[in-house]
């Protein structure tokens, strides 16, 4: 990784550091490109089971964009800047296909581009000093690429309004609204998010895998078509060595004993 995005793995979790604290996390297109690369890592590395996304400093998550490199690249052909524009949206992606949980620390800022990408994490621990909002409108813009990962994490209206207003939420509001996991103070922050990916981690990977899958596949279908998704996929998950390990364990009154290595048995489902 290069020093703008860090990237370790410890005890089966991989964590992604924004490394750009003097700008407040803020994004370039070199360090949205960076952290694609270390999502696919953590996909591609068996002993993670895992991914913690967070910012480097006391001051923010992400504060958006970086403008001054946007407004630098104004002058780029047009093909080049839609290339660009496209590697946050392939970001997105890249977290809701890991085929492993994801989990945003959050402390500050979380703004325009840096918002959408803690939304785009399956859960969000957050400081109690954590702000978020989408100020793109200010500045004669709007978040189009936000608009899915924000309206997959709160009621369709409130993600409009807050684009549409561009107004900061308070953690305590965010929780209210619904869009973050945990609030903690800040002293508790980090604690709270190695507990979760802890316990994230100590789950079986096959079957955990196969349900956040379906959960991201059948998102917005109707009823008939996400259960005909879902009912190959519950059978599918019923063959796998967790199952019967889980059924084992249960019988014999005892832990289950999960494989060191998520799932081999099972292939790519529900993308």
């Amino acid at each position: 990784m290069a020093d703008d995005v860090l990237y370790e793995v410890t005890g089966g979790v991989g964590r992604v550091t924004i490394n750009r604290p003097e700008r407040r996390n803020a994004l370039t297109w070199d360090t949205v490109r960076l952290l694609r690369v270390a999502v696919a890592e953590a996909r591609a590395d068996d002993a993670v089971r895992v991914a913690v996304l967070t910012g480097a400093g006391d001051r923010a998550f992400c504060a958006g964009a970086d403008l001054a490199t946007v407004v630098a690249s104004e002058g780029a052909p047009l093909r080049d800047a839609h290339r660009d524009r496209g590697e946050l949206a392939g970001l997105f992606l890249d977290l809701w296909e890991l085929g492993k949980p994801t989990v945003a620390r959050v402390r500050g800022a979380a703004l325009a581009g840096g918002f959408a990408l803690a939304m785009a994490c399956d859960l969000v621990v957050a400081a109690d000093d954590a702000v978020f909002a989408t100020p793109e409108i200010d500045v004669g813009l709007w978040p189009f690429l936000a608009t899915v990962p924000l309206v997959r994490s709160m009621p369709p209206k409130k993600a409009l309004e807050l684009m549409m207003t561009g107004r900061r939420v308070g953690a305590a509001e965010a929780d209210r609204i619904g869009f973050v996991t945990r609030v903690v103070p800040v002293a508790e922050l980090d604690g709270a998010v190695d507990d979760l990916a802890a316990a994230l981690a100590a789950k079986p990977p096959g079957p955990l895998r196969l349900g956040r899958d379906a959960f991201y596949a059948t998102w917005g279908l109707g009823a008939r078509e996400a259960l005909a998704h879902l009912h190959p996929v519950l059978t599918l998950a019923g063959m796998c060595d967790e199952a019967r390990e889980g059924a084992a364990a249960f019988a014999e009154k005892r832990p289950p004993r999960w494989a060191a290595t998520p799932g081999s048995d099972v292939g790519d489902h529900g993308r």
